[in-house]
């Protein structure tokens, strides 16, 4: 029906919920057909009851009916009413005018519009002024995609090989277009509209939701509730074979103080859980996309043919699929669909770490993944263009501003400590160093660059990583207190990620 998207989820709901109502109507019928069947054999033996009953029973269950069926009328009512009042745009009103004030003619422009490899073709129309136009837009990505103009109109999203009518109206002046897919826009999924004869002087930005940086507090504490994300690495068990599940799903999460963001997650979680195994393990991953849009993973630990295995996966869907750990290292996994940076950004990374042969085992051991932030509007998602255009909010730690100041890690002297970084960015590398410690081993992308009674006595101030790169360091404290962390990834050092080591005696 020509009716608002909103309205439609509303309905669809009811629908569900009938649906739902169908087990405990069926237990309700057998209940009432057992009462109806001792009634009629007290009607056998007593004539004079089936005059009582039978009136008694219609008249219960024509009030029950007639009940039922009001309630029902009263909540598709309230669906439409509620949906178009919560978005009224889709049934016209606050709506720029499109007219720009010219005469209408008439006349129809019928355009088919395409979406694919992150494009609209074509790009523009030319409209005479005064027509009518109405875009047949179809779908032909992986991905999902809609067309929004600067007149508020907008296409409910487009899975791949549907498409949707968007009736623009009388045309008269010319218009912007884009996708609104977080990121699809700045990839160039652009759209225009010029009109022959109208006017066609340039309009004015779309100002979008004031963003949550302005929130940003980094003197600021969390709430009581907060939960440090558990930094030891998971134990590595005798499995040869690790059989993952990587489902993408939508959640909002608080980033720093007073300010939540909508990650993108895999199992619920920015980053992702850390995967851990040894030189040779095969790992079975079976990406579940529970989102609203399309999601990859590419898993850097293992060599193979991106072609099928890190295709873009549309919502509902699932892929399988195996590789093997050839190589030791801290290795990034993330989601690849473009645009690749917004979606690591939002969230969509993790690490896989496979030990190098013969690792010893270390007292304690921590992973750490820094990434940046690029608020959108709070409770939104990442804001696309500041990450396309390499301007960071602030440098976190397991996506959580000043997240180890909070809950710091813990050591006791003399033990030794191993600590896994990997810098996911997307944009910026890292300079880890722990303040007040030397490093005596440092592992950097696959090779030892140093190692304990070397020849020259030497040590090591900072682990250096570029962005996806990792590796990690071992240390011992040598006496009680707390020593700063921080992986230097931005110019104003109060923005970068840092934390603190707990050291007792």
């Amino acid at each position: 029906l020509p009716v608002p998207s909103l309205v439609r989820v509303l309905v669809s709901m009811l629908v569900l919920g009938g649906f739902a109502a169908f087990l405990p109507l069926l237990v309700s019928a057998a209940l009432y057909a057992r009462r109806s069947k001792r009634a009629a054999r007290q009607v056998g033996t007593d004539p004079t009851a089936l005059s009582r009953h039978v009136p008694e029973a219609a008249a219960e269950v024509r009030g029950r009916h007639t009940g039922l069926a009001a309630v029902a009328v009263a909540a598709v009512v309230l669906a439409v009413a509620g949906g178009a009042a919560l978005d009224p745009a889709a049934l016209g009103k606050g709506l720029v005018e499109a007219s720009g004030g010219v005469v209408a003619t008439g006349q129809v422009t019928t355009v088919n519009v395409v979406a694919s490899h992150m494009r609209f073709v074509p790009a523009s129309v030319d409209v005479p002024a005064g027509n009518r136009l109405v875009l047949i837009v179809t779908n032909k990505d992986a991905d999902v995609h809609d067309l929004a103009l600067e007149t508020g109109q907008q296409t409910s999203r487009i899975a791949r090989g549907r498409t949707v009518r968007l009736d623009v109206g009388v045309v008269g002046r010319s218009l912007k277009g884009w996708c609104t897919i977080v990121g699809h826009r700045q990839l160039g999924m652009v759209f225009a509209v010029r009109t022959i004869g109208g006017d066609n002087s340039a309009t004015g930005p779309v100002v979008g939701a004031p963003s949550a940086a302005d929130d940003l507090d980094f003197m600021a504490s969390p709430g009581p509730g907060f939960a440090a994300r558990d930094a030891t690495i998971p134990a590595l068990t005798n499995e040869r074979i690790h059989r993952v599940t990587m489902t993408v799903s939508e959640v909002e999460h608080e980033v720093a103080p007073g300010v939540r963001q909508r990650l993108w997650t895999f199992n619920g979680t920015a980053p992702g859980p850390t995967l851990h195994g040894r030189v040779g393990d095969v790992f079975e991953v079976t990406l579940v996309n529970d989102g609203t849009i399309g999601h990859s993973i590419d898993l850097h630990a293992g060599a193979l043919a991106p072609d099928e295995p890190m295709q873009t996966v549309e919502p509902g869907r699932s892929l399988t699929f195996r590789l093997t750990a050839t190589r030791s290292g801290i290795w990034m996994y993330h989601c690849g669909s473009m645009p690749m940076s917004a979606h690591i950004a939002n969230g969509m990374f993790g690490a896989v770490i496979i030990d190098p042969p013969g690792l010893a085992k270390a007292d304690r051991e921590y992973v750490l993944a820094q990434s940046e932030l690029y608020l959108g509007p709070q409770g939104g998602p990442v804001d696309a263009a500041n990450a396309a255009d390499l301007k960071p909010d602030a440098g976190v730690l397991k996506r959580f501003a000043n997240h180890y100041d909070v809950v710091p890690l813990v050591a006791r002297v003399g033990e030794r400590v191993r600590i896994w970084v990997l810098a996911a960015g997307p944009n910026r590398g890292t300079s880890f160093h722990v303040v007040g410690a030397q490093f005596d081993t440092v592992f950097s992308e696959g090779a030892w660059l140093l190692r304990p009674g070397n020849a020259s006595s030497g040590g090591s101030q900072v682990l250096s990583l570029g962005t996806a790169q990792g590796g990690f360091v071992e240390l011992s404290f040598p006496e009680a207190g707390h020593y700063p962390f921080v992986s230097h990834v931005m110019v104003d050092a109060e923005r970068g990620a840092h934390g603190l080591f707990d050291v007792a005696p």
